[in-house]
């Protein structure tokens, strides 16, 4: 404190000089050069010579200008305008300051003013840079840096308010960190990081303490003198414990604090922990431990949200859609884990940015490169190996992020009892690229390549192929602190390709093709009321899809060739929200898009007798559309509204209201999704589906025990979901209209969960009690399923277990334990035969009627994390784990064969005995 009043009266005392602004009148003219050029230029053509620190110059900025006849303090006051250099000007001298003003005499009352108080008694009061000084902590101030200077002093200040912006970085990769909770010491002031690690949020003038808040990263601590609006980028390190804090976390606080009910994040970092199947880490594997999250059965693909089918999330890679998740018969997610930042899953309220499903979306986001040095990450498992790199381009501007794994699971199949499956194969393989530049301090672009191949042979005279390809280009834009943009750029391709080759005369290729362009542009506005946060853009999005051909390998082959129509659409959108602060206590997320849909040809489309239903008897017209020629056009106004109510810092309840249209439908006549289901676009016969969602929730953090709770209720209704006729075909088949069904869905359930994040013991809790029904009604008896009444879907399982422990003895070894419970999945028995025309049938029960057994499975884990010197090759941790420790043998599905004149049932499994695994990972 003494030597800072010291230098500060020292700088006033050696100001007290007669200092005047010149006036002689200069004319100058400039083009595209930096701020030295400039100063360069008027000395060379004036009196005035320039002292100040090369480094305060933003020199990779260019500028222009014209000035004639001016005076020096208007070309400076100019030139400076958007920086935070202030200028003095004494005589000839031109003395630049960073951020603070050089007085040439004390501003009036700066020792004090005296004022009168109701007993007409005078009393001096401080100036606030002393009083605010006095009245902070001085062990605080010991643990902070030194004072980092905020924004441009001015003699006559604009506001008491102003807002500082910036970004959180990992201090050791330069990647830039996501939830990091940012406070204002002695204050109710605080914001988190968004996706892309960038925070704004307001301070008042003068001292101000900030420090930071994060998971898995040490806290930072700031001393700030707040000027005016400015940035401030702030790098925070590692804990050394970080491999062992469990993955889920509910953005701390933000669970509290925000208005979207149903939001969940997943930090990839910390998974290692969780036991899973062969070892192989998922942040997709373990979101079905989160409440309201299941799937059809153990090994499936896709995902049931909250009541919905498969086909209603939409699964983000940097902004990219895939459109199959998973690998190995959906063992594994098709997203390579080491190349996974975070993952965060919208279940309950969607914002109004996100469209085209009914159910969830999974935002996931990628890792960006380390900006300051090269590093990597890999793992090597009994069924997957892992490798990533991070190479920086230009040193604290660039990096290119690359990663690949590959399997080598063919040994899984072959060591199987089943004698048709020891000549089984099956592989897979991904990779991963993306590149990172900051090419000034309002433009930056990402880009993302992604592939991945899936290949299997189940039997000798049949391969299967499956892959994903998705390319991603991001350009972000800050325009002021308050306006930014984003334009991303995407496509995205899946297809699937079956070699059969039993024999000459029915050998051949199908194929088919789905893919998918599309251009969004998203602006965020924070107005000078702090209350509203705006967020609002325009989306178009183009598929086109092949359906299937089907094409003889043979000349001598008795096959027909078949080539079904092209499929071609465009999706377009429009949206807006508004987070609209009302009182510290009541918060509003306000949002509504609307979407157009339009079915282009080329195509023929059938036209059917109204009250009729759909057959080839009924068909009265074919309609031929040409290239572009719009088929139909459909629309939905989406309104998005959430609500939140604070009780207290640690208690809220929040409310919400979705509604949202999807154009797209998933084809499948399996129990859950598989590599050759196909994807069909509405059109004149296929209706786009609809749903409305209504949730509640109740949200409570106990600080001092590291507890999070929460109890969600939600209620959904849905309009033409998709489902088909017995026996139906849908692979190419030219009038596929006449095999599908359209009907209502509604579904309902209450979510409860318990978080502990830290601590020795830490992990969740989680359990569901939702059903999740159908309606197939119609006029028509061939078009009804169950008498047209409500029957429980597929994957309705009423009640859903869940437990995910870890249990720290050291910072170097841990305990995990996983345990899940679920109600069995709804079935279609045989319950007796009949004859008829001298043949005997099967009579099967109503649509889901029964149920197979149900599912429980228990996982264990041993975790082993190398030592933390610094000076090390590679930094490793060992997974030891059991899968399906007790054995249980889990039915997958059950089938009826009838045998000796006799119905039998027979299930099957996928692991019906533990799986041991061991798993190595290490970091460079």
């Amino acid at each position: 404190m003494r030597k800072l009043t010291i230098a500060f009266f020292f700088l006033i005392i050696n100001q007290l000089i007669y200092s005047q602004d010149k006036t002689e009148l200069i004319t100058i003219e400039y083009s595209n050069i930096n701020r030295t050029e400039i100063i360069n230029k008027i000395e060379a053509v004036s009196a005035y010579k320039f002292y100040f620190q090369q480094d305060w110059l933003e020199n990779n900025v260019l500028i222009s200008g014209i000035y004639k006849d001016k005076t020096i303090k208007e070309i400076l006051t100019e030139i400076f305008e958007d920086t935070n250099i202030n200028f003095f000007i004494d005589k000839n001298r031109i003395i630049l300051t960073q951020n603070s003003l050089i007085y040439d005499k004390l501003p009036d009352n700066y020792f004090g003013i005296k004022t009168l108080n109701s007993n007409n008694q005078t009393k001096l009061a401080k100036p606030i840079f002393f009083q605010q000084y006095d009245s902070i902590n001085n062990s605080t101030l010991e643990n902070t840096k030194a004072m980092t200077l905020v924004g441009k002093e001015s003699i006559e200040p604009e506001s008491n308010l102003y807002t500082l912006s910036g970004y959180i970085k990992n201090s050791k990769n330069g990647e830039f960190l996501s939830d990091v909770i940012i406070t204002v010491k002695n204050t109710k002031i605080s914001v988190s990081t968004n996706k892309d690690g960038y925070y704004i949020l307001k301070l008042p003038a003068g001292i101000n303490i900030i420090e930071t808040e994060s998971l898995n990263h040490k806290k930072a601590i700031r001393k700030l003198m707040v000027y005016s609006n400015g940035k401030l980028n702030i790098e925070i390190s590692e804990k050394i414990n970080q491999l062992n804090e469990i993955t889920i976390k509910g953005k701390r606080k933000q669970n509290i604090r925000a208005a979207i009910t149903g939001v969940t994040t997943i930090d990839a970092e910390g998974i290692k922990n969780i036991p899973l199947v062969l070892g192989e880490r998922d942040v997709l594997k373990v979101a079905l431990t989160i409440p309201g999250i299941k799937t059809a059965g153990e090994g499936s693909a896709g995902f049931n949200v909250r009541g919905g089918k498969e086909d209603q999330n939409l699964i983000l890679l940097d902004n990219a859609t895939i459109y199959n998740p998973s690998h190995f018969f959906g063992f594994f997610s098709a997203i390579n884990p080491y190349t996974v930042n975070k993952v965060d899953i919208y279940k309950g309220g969607i914002p109004s940015e996100f469209g085209g499903r009914l159910s969830s979306v999974f935002d996931i986001t990628s890792k960006n490169g380390n900006l300051d040095k090269f590093s990597g990450e890999g793992g090597i498992g009994p069924v997957t190996s892992n490798l990533t790199a991070s190479i920086p381009i230009i040193k604290t501007k660039s990096s290119l992020f690359i990663g690949g794994r590959a399997t080598y699971s063919g040994w899984i199949l072959r060591s199987l009892k089943d004698e048709k499956l020891k000549n089984s194969e099956a592989s897979f393989y991904d990779l991963f690229a993306k590149y990172n530049h900051k090419i000034n301090k309002n433009n930056s672009i990402e880009t993302t390549l992604y592939y991945s191949k899936d290949a299997y042979s189940i039997t000798s005279d049949s391969l299967y192929k499956y892959s994903n390809r998705l390319v991603s280009l991001k350009w972000k834009h800050n325009f002021n602190e308050r306006n930014k943009s984003e334009l991303n750029i995407t496509n995205s391709e899946y297809k699937f390709d079956i070699d059969y080759d039993s024999n000459n005369l029915n050998a051949f290729n199908f194929g088919y093709k789905l893919s998918e362009s599309q251009a969004i542009l998203k602006f965020n506005y924070l107005p000078n009321n702090s209350k509203h946060k705006f967020t609002y853009g325009v989306s178009s999005k183009l598929y086109n899809i092949e359906p299937g051909n089907l094409t003889p390998k043979k000349q001598e082959s008795l096959l027909i060739p078949v080539n079904i129509d092209k499929e071609k659409g465009l999706e377009s959108a429009g949206f807006i929200s508004d987070n609209y602060k009302l009182t510290k206590k009541l918060l509003l997320d306000l949002g509504v898009r609307y979407s157009v849909f339009m079915a282009l040809g080329r195509s023929t489309q059938k036209i059917y007798k109204e009250d009729f239903p759909l057959n080839e008897a009924t068909v009265i017209e074919e309609k031929q559309f040409n290239n572009n020629q719009i088929i139909n056009t459909s629309s939905g106004f989406e309104p998005r509204v959430a609500l939140r109510y604070m009780f207290n810092d640690d208690f809220s309840i929040k409310a919400g209201y979705d509604k949202t249209f999807q154009y797209i439908h998933l084809l499948s006549s399996n129990t859950t999704q598989s590599p050759t289901d196909t994807w069909k676009l509405s059109d004149l016969n296929v209706k786009p589906q609809s749903g409305q969602q209504f949730s509640l929730g109740l949200f409570k953090n106990i600080e001092y025990e590291d507890l999070e709770l929460s109890a969600e209720g939600y209620y959904k209704k849905s309009k033409n979901i998709l489902d088909y006729k017995v026996g139906a075909n849908l692979l190419l088949n030219e009038n596929l209209e006449t095999e599908l069904l359209q009907g209502e869905g509604k579904s309902y359930g209450i979510e409860l969960l318990v978080k502990k994040s830290e601590g020795r013991l830490n992990g969740w809790l989680g359990y569901t009690y939702s059903r999740a029904f159908i309606k197939l009604d119609s006029q028509f008896n061939e078009e009804k399923v169950n008498n047209g009444e409500y029957f429980a879907t597929n994957f309705d399982k009423p009640h859903d277990f869940s437990a995910v422990l870890n249990y720290k003895f050291t910072q170097r070894y841990s305990f995990s334990a996983n345990f899940i419970y679920q109600t069995g999945r709804p079935i279609t028995y045989p319950i007796g035969k009949y004859v008829f025309g001298n043949a005997e049938y099967t009579l099967y029960s109503d649509r889901n009627k029964f149920r197979i057994p149900d599912y429980y499975r228990l996982d264990i884990g041993i975790n082993i994390e190398g030592n933390h010197k610094i000076k090390k090759l590679a930094h490793s941790f060992w997974n030891i784990s059991v899968y399906n420790l007790l054995g249980r043998n889990n039915p997958y599905s059950i089938y009826f064969i009838t045998k000796d004149g006799q119905v039998k049932a027979y299930k099957t499994s996928i692991f019906g005995i533990p799986v041991p695994t061991i798993t190595y990972n290490f970091k460079f």
